[in-house]
């Protein structure tokens, strides 16, 4: 364990060093379709039909403001309301940092601290509750809130020298208390409970083997498996997509009474579903064909 812990170690604070060296932001520079948003500092973009790429666009470290919260809240939302709701990869702009977490230089202010937050706990609510795969491409750093967006996807794909953790306790500062809980439920109470009480980041092989990431590709190679893995989920039929990530997201909280209506009510739902009849006409056709 002290050989890890010496790695890790090393790996916050060349984070601690890179953000230091980060002090000035640049400005944005206007690109791909804005038409959801209303700051350059997030970019919409078409894959096809059924996907949609959004890629957080804040240099230096892709740090979250209130202002770059509340359109990715607008954003999913109006996703969320369209009829057939897309897939969505979501990335950060460079190979440095995936999202840096909160922007610190906000915190000075209290009532916009405390409405950050709020409005931080709405968007993991809305990652959450996203009927479609939402998959994240992660090219170096995801860490405080960046962590967070990232344990709320269905599926995240990694860069190897990615870097994962919550730093928040080292600069006087708390990760959301949603994203707390969610740590626990996606790494274990123990490993939770270890990075966030130490702010120590850890490599993509750990957190693979923890289960906060996927699948680990070469860094160029992101993106692209990234869109095919969130192309391979949007084709699963979409009722009971969504269906298993509401059990999922409310099962430890219900009763038993409750789990039970929620299971027949799906039940009533995709039973009289045509794509769901063809997955199951198609699967005992070719049961018949192998006992044949």
């Amino acid at each position: 364990m002290t050989g890890f812990y010496a790695v890790e170690t090393r790996t916050t604070r060349t984070f601690q060093k890179q953000i230091a060296a980060s002090s000035a932001y640049n400005k944005y520079i206007h690109k791909g379709d804005h038409s959801a948003m209303n700051t350059d500092e997030l970019i919409l973009t078409s894959v096809d039909a059924d996907l949609v790429q959004i890629t957080i666009n804040r240099p230096p470290a892709n740090a979250l403001s209130g202002a770059l919260i509340a359109a990715l809240m607008s954003t999913f939302a109006r996703l969320a309301e369209q009829a057939f709701p897309p897939g969505v990869i979501l990335t950060g702009a460079g190979e440095r940092f995936f999202c840096a977490g909160g922007d610190i230089n906000e915190v000075s202010d209290h009532g916009l601290a405390i409405s950050r937050m709020r409005d931080f706990h709405g968007l993991l609510c809305q990652l959450e509750q996203y009927p479609r795969p939402l998959v994240c491409a992660v090219r170096g750093y995801a860490v405080g809130a960046g962590f967070e967006i990232v344990l709320h996807a269905d599926y995240v794909v990694s860069a190897p020298q990615s870097r994962f953790g919550f730093p928040e306790i080292n600069h006087g500062l708390l990760p959301a208390a949603k994203g707390m809980r969610h740590a626990a439920a996606i790494l274990g109470f123990r490993k939770a409970r270890s990075l966030l009480s130490s702010g120590i980041l850890i490599s993509a092989e750990n957190a693979l083997v923890a289960g906060a990431i996927d699948e680990i590709v070469e860094d160029n190679d992101v993106l692209d498996k990234a869109v095919t893995r969130c192309r391979e989920l949007v084709a699963k039929d979409p009722n009971l997509y969504s269906s298993i990530k509401k059990a999922l997201r409310k099962g430890s909280q219900m009763t038993d009474a409750a789990l039970l209506e929620m299971t027949l009510s799906d039940l009533n739902g995709y039973l009289g579903d045509s794509k769901s009849a063809d997955a199951r006409s198609q699967f005992l056709t070719k049961n018949k064909k192998a006992k044949s």
